[in-house]
């Protein structure tokens, strides 16, 4: 099977992607395709030697949308532009809309001569051709496209309504007994509320989509490249081809993937795993392009290059995930599904109404009344207010949530995380606190250091903390900042230490106070001949089993004990977990880390489930798994190895310490690392939705009135225009009025399902 992955222009609903779901899965060859209405992407994976990849394109083009590389570098400024134009047509028609204001006045109730009376409604008509040419042509145009595709929505009900006008308008022109003028007025109306509803939509929707080319940029553009007798050049990254060798110093990110050929270091590969904990690296291990050398200079022999290195997989499965991510069918376009036909149905039903009935009875048909039903039903039809209704309901929720620390990237997701039942979490830096921390420190048996500098005598565990952070001082390794900063923070005074001396990739050995401290992992240990007593092994094994790091300490040769250090749980961390499960959702923490740590974790902050030891395509996969089982996931995370799943999710959020990566690819973003905003979040969504569908039964009831009005054959389109600013006012002011909930106790599982 090939995978095909295009952005696809012209997509205008949510009905839109049924249809090109339907399009494509009916094509011999096509295994299966998924549609992004929010990013305009389509996924498709089928057989090439069945289906050729012109057959899936031209497909979408007899569809009536445009295909282009998703990968385009200007696909941000493109947005920019949509949002400039939608900005122009807007200002473009709402000032056609004042001109037809004030002639419909002028005409109506102003004093005017008879000649100028006479000659409105050819301005009128002016005013509705120049903005059915100009500005406001992509309404026809988007009707038709949509008609093409057998869907009926708001695009083809604001076309049927404009063209229901012009057609009133010419027959006014022809025949007194109609206002040709108010007809052609109502077309203007028409097409700009359209167009000042389509802006507000792209407003909300249109979201920077750089976040492929911001992971990319994480990879060094260049890299010494080592020749036969061991000279460094520099050059560019994508030169480097497998086989290579390169030198990375420390304190450099590290170009490419490779294997290590001579040297030892620390690597910090919170990248990859999201471990704070650097992992000790010697000859024959693998390193990821985009991780940071830490201690030791070593030297790499290339082994991926281009696109199967890590970044490059990453951003795939980023770009992948938002062509895959779960679609919804909006609530107007469900409610429009059932509306449109109907309102089409009325139209006909009470122009046949007028038309047999009096010659049923008799009489003549009404042709006048007849014409007045069946255009004053489509133009009362047309519910500009039905446009607006989510829009707004967004944009009331987004600033009650930007009040409380929650950033609302994605709207429509927004909405969606009322229906999630299932909270995924990452675990380093989300749940916690994202860096090593002492917790635990053991003397060994029988040790005790009397001298002048030293600890708190007495306290053997105190002295094992001071020596150990006096060695380390002057290192820039994470778990050695970590021992300086528990020390300092009891309040030790830290000896000087002399002859600093680092082992990469095993500890530090160095000179306090005449006596020779040594500070390591095992295998540093096991290189000086020291061995430890059973109790000591005991309490290791212990800490390897809460999923701690462990460091030994000896002295003059002899261990002197073992400090344990742990990524703590952040403090707000269990009462977010708390708050999620009183809604009644299930929690889960995937991450890198091994399995020790994250299960103690999961126990001490009450998490459901856990899943350790997984990669960025791994937690992405797990992700994929629980929505094939029906669930509705959120996954909430700040790292690069989050992305793909961040982007996957149904509600992807992202801490606000996070990753750029991260937070291009969320839905929601939480600034402040707040984690109990993640239950306030989805209390608010369920808000904002119930104010969606009251909008919408607001724009509803004021158009359902009127188009029954309409079928008596005796309104006036002057009306129609009233309708529309009616609905609009009381959409507007019941957005503002309404009170969104204030805490996430305001919302249960019950209220969230209805």
């Amino acid at each position: 099977m090939a995978t095909l992955h295009v952005r696809v222009g012209g997509m205008h609903c949510s009905l839109c992607t049924r249809s090109i779901q339907q399009a494509l899965r009916r094509l011999d060859g096509v295994d299966d395709a998924r549609v992004s209405l929010a990013h305009e992407e389509v996924l498709v994976r089928y057989d090439p030697v069945r289906v050729p990849v012109a057959t899936l394109t031209d497909t979408l083009r007899d569809l009536g949308f445009t295909v282009r590389d998703p990968d385009r570098s200007d696909v941000f400024a493109e947005e920019e532009r949509e949002l400039a134009r939608a900005r122009r047509i807007a200002a473009a028609t709402g000032s056609l809309v004042i001109a037809a204001t004030a002639l419909m006045v002028a005409s109506r109730w102003g004093q005017v001569s008879p000649d100028l009376h006479a000659v409105i409604p050819g301005a009128q008509a002016v005013l509705a051709l120049l903005a059915s040419i100009g500005p406001a042509r992509f309404v026809y145009r988007n009707a038709w496209q949509s008609l093409r595709r057998r869907i009926l929505n708001q695009d083809v009900l604001a076309a049927a309504a404009a063209l229901a006008g012009l057609v009133g308008g010419v027959a006014g022109l022809a025949d007194p007994r109609l206002p040709g003028g108010a007809f052609f007025a109502a077309t203007t109306y028409i097409l700009a509320f359209h167009a000042v509803g389509g802006y507000a939509s792209v407003l909300v929707h249109v979201r920077a989509s750089q976040s492929v080319r911001r992971l990319l940029s994480l990879q060094p553009a260049t890299a010494r490249r080592l020749d036969e007798r061991g000279n460094e050049e520099e050059v560019p990254v994508d030169e480097l081809r497998p086989g290579d060798r390169v030198r990375i110093r420390p304190g450099e990110r590290i170009p490419v993937d490779g294997r290590i050929l001579h040297g030892s270091t620390a690597v910090d590969e919170r990248l990859v795993t999201g471990e704070p904990v650097p992992r000790d690296c010697r000859p024959g291990d693998e390193v990821v392009g985009g991780s940071i050398n830490l201690t030791g200079g070593i030297e790499v022999e290339v082994t991926r290059t281009g696109d199967e290195s890590f970044l490059h997989r990453v951003a795939r499965q980023v770009a992948e995930a938002r062509a895959m991510k779960p679609g919804i069918l909006r609530l107007v376009d469900r409610v429009l599904l059932v509306y449109v036909p109907v309102i089409f149905a009325l139209a006909a039903a009470g122009t046949l109404f007028w038309l047999l009935v009096p010659w049923l009875a008799g009489g003549r048909p009404d042709g006048v009344r007849a014409t007045y039903t069946a255009l004053g039903v489509l133009v009362m039809g047309y519910p500009c207010a039905l446009g607006m209704a989510t829009p707004l309901a967004i944009v009331r929720a987004s600033g009650e949530a930007a009040a409380r620390g929650i950033l609302m990237r994605s709207g429509e997701a927004f909405q969606v995380f009322r229906l999630v039942d299932t909270v995924v979490f990452d675990k380093t830096g989300t749940l916690t606190e994202g860096k090593p921390q002492v917790v635990a420190v053991a003397a060994a048996k029988g040790f005790m250091l009397v001298q002048p500098g030293a600890s708190a005598p007495g306290d053997p565990e105190a002295q094992v903390l001071t020596l150990a952070a006096a060695a380390e001082r002057l290192s820039e390794h994470p778990l050695g900042r970590a021992i300086v900063d528990a020390a300092t923070g009891r309040g030790s005074e830290l000896p000087e230490a002399e002859a600093l001396r680092a082992e990469p990739g095993r500890g530090i050995v160095a000179r306090v106070d005449g006596h020779q401290i040594l500070v390591g992992n095992q295998r540093l240990l096991h290189e000086q001949g020291i061995r430890q007593d059973e109790a000591m092994a005991r309490w290791v094994d212990h800490q390897h089993e809460l999923g701690r790091t462990v460091v030994y300490v000896a002295v003059d040769g002899q261990l002197a004990g073992a400090i344990a250090l742990a990524d703590r749980p952040r403090e707000d961390a269990a009462a977010a977990v708390a708050a999620l499960r009183r809604q009644g959702l299930q929690t889960v923490i995937a991450s890198g880390d091994h399995e020790g740590a994250v299960a103690a974790t999961a126990r001490e902050l009450g998490v459901d489930a856990f899943h350790a030891r997984l990669l960025p395509e791994d937690k992405r996969r797990l992700v994929l798994q629980l929505q094939r089982e029906g669930r509705k996931v959120a996954f909430v995370g700040d790292g690069i190895n989050d992305a793909p799943s961040l982007m996957q999710a149904d509600v992807g959020i992202a801490v606000g310490a996070g990753t750029d990566i991260a937070i291009e690819s969320a839905d929601v973003v939480l600034p402040a690392r707040r984690l109990p905003a993640v239950a306030e979040a989805r209390a608010l969504a369920t808000a904002s939705y119930g104010l969606t569908l009251r909008n919408v039964l607001l724009a509803l009831a004021v158009n359902a009135t009127g188009v029954l009005a309409s079928l008596s054959g005796r309104v006036h389109p002057m009306w129609a225009m009233l309708a529309m600013a009616v609905s609009l006012t009381l959409v507007l002011g019941h957005t503002l009025a309404t009170r969104l909930p204030v805490t996430a106790e305001s919302t249960d599982a019950s209220e969230v399902r209805q």
